[in-house]
């Protein structure tokens, strides 16, 4: 079990929930910009949120954000030491930086001195594309130097008697990504953040982000998590959240299950499910919705459903927990399944 972090007032590790964190893609310093996006994050699901801090600007408008989100904020720095004390002193709940490329031992000690005295912690982020270079020369661009340099990280914040970490291992590689956080939870109790960085965009992204951080979810590994995408943020919320629905580690929102159809269906499965999850996308409440193409096989494919839809040619079955409800016509079925999925939400 790994140890117990605070994030302003959100704890992870040990026995907390696995939390869903994005990043917004919009210039910190637009301090109206970053604050829509981030509601809007948060409608979706987020529940932490990481900022580009690149300059003093972006440092210093971090105090006006906090005053407007009610999530964690956290603040991603490189190379810039005086930029990671800035943005605790702004209001940061927690820092991500890579101790290697911030400079000599005394920067270091002086992030962690200022960390201490506002209570915040710090995330040590491993990329494979940056690791040292004596790791790399001597293991390549392999899990074990990436497992090294997060070791060397860590060590470097507790020689200065920091413990307040959180570390992340990522890689574009969905398998090194995977080894490397196998590797470090066996000789490390700090919560990780796991995911697959520059997963790419769309379908290939949320492949590799739903092996990856599956994979490790599954085996007990991770405290909070990122789908990295190379687009809407928002949708990466989304997905993560579908990855912990589907491995049963939280609930939330609309989960639709449908039908591959094949020539039997009789009626468009893919256009009704995705109506449905479309209306109900910010429900924050858990259902299970099936939408089944046929009547010969869908209620008992979908009898662990909360409530479903199966088709005929003309009319379609309304059940719940593979129990016929009612019988209703096609034209009529989105709007009647809808009511009765309300009046499920409100019981």
């Amino acid at each position: 079990m790994t140890n117990i972090i605070k994030i302003g007032n959100t704890a992870i590790g040990g026995d907390n929930p696995i939390l869903i964190q994005s990043m917004t893609n919009v210039d910190t310093a637009d301090i109206d910009a970053v604050v829509a996006q981030i509601n809007e994050l948060e409608r979706a699901g987020c529940e932490i949120i990481r900022a580009s801090v690149y300059d003093k600007e972006c440092a210093l408008a971090l105090s006006k954000i906090k005053e407007r989100i009610n999530i964690p904020l956290v603040a991603d720095i490189h190379f810039d030491y005086k930029l990671a004390i800035a943005s605790i002193e702004n209001g940061a709940d927690k820092i991500r930086i890579n101790p290697g490329n911030i400079g000599s031992d005394d920067r270091v000690e002086k992030v962690v001195d200022c960390a201490k005295s506002h209570n915040v912690p710090i995330r040590v982020g491993v990329n494979s594309g940056s690791l040292p270079k004596d790791l790399q020369d001597e293991y390549g661009n392999s899990p074990k130097a990436m497992v090294l340099a997060a070791i060397r990280h860590v060590e470097l914040l507790e020689k200065f008697g920091f413990y307040n970490i959180v570390v992340s291992l990522k890689s574009s590689s969905v398998l090194k990504t995977i080894d490397s956080c196998i590797e470090f939870s066996k000789v490390s109790d700090y919560p990780q953040h796991i995911g697959v960085t520059e997963a790419g965009s769309s379908r290939q992204g949320f492949i590799n982000a739903a092996i990856g951080i599956g994979s490790l979810l599954h085996k007990g590994i991770g405290d909070t998590i990122r789908v990295s995408i190379s687009g809407d943020p928002v949708q990466e919320v989304y997905a993560a959240w579908d990855i912990l629905n589907a491995l049963h580690l939280r609930h939330r929102g609309i989960n639709v299950v449908s039908c591959p159809t094949c020539a039997r269906k009789g009626i468009d499965v893919e256009k009704l499910a995705e109506r449905i999850k479309h209306k109900y996308i910010n429900e924050t409440r858990f259902l299970k919705v099936a939408v089944m193409g046929c009547v010969v096989n869908g209620p008992g494919e979908s009898k662990d459903a909360d409530i479903g839809i199966a088709a005929g040619k003309d009319y379609s079955v309304i059940f719940t927990q593979g129990e016929k409800q009612m019988k209703v016509d096609n034209t009529k079925a989105f709007d009647i399944l809808c009511e009765e999925i309300d009046k499920l939400l409100e019981s």
